[in-house]
């Protein structure tokens, strides 16, 4: 979950990851307004932030398939990129999200 602060308005106006004195209302990182919120500050459209963040997942994915398969191996990355991996391996094991399905299908 994501902390906002809103404007007069109702727009999102500030985002955290920690809840503030002024930024306390909780909203998901894949909500619309976040989306538009972020769009408006980088200048890029809403929908292309989300495709670059679904795309991120195939990676994800792609990678781990690589791994499993001993194309590559682990300790080939740089170990930023493996504090990352496994950064991003206990998130979505904590939130249970996984884009590849039992059979090993692409959802």
């Amino acid at each position: 979950m994501l902390y906002i602060k809103r404007n007069a308005q109702g727009e999102i106006v500030m985002l955290s990851k920690e809840p503030l004195d002024d930024a306390n209302e909780t909203i998901a990182p894949d909500s619309p307004e976040v989306f538009a919120f972020l769009a408006a500050q980088t200048g890029q459209s809403a929908q292309f932030i989300a495709s670059d963040l679904a795309f991120v997942r195939v990676v994800e994915d792609m990678l781990e398939v690589l791994l499993e398969k001993g194309v590559l191996s682990f300790t080939d990355l740089p170990p930023a990129a493996q504090s990352k991996i496994m950064e991003r391996k206990s998130l979505r094991a904590k939130n249970d999200v996984n884009l590849l399905g039992d059979d090993g299908d692409v959802i």
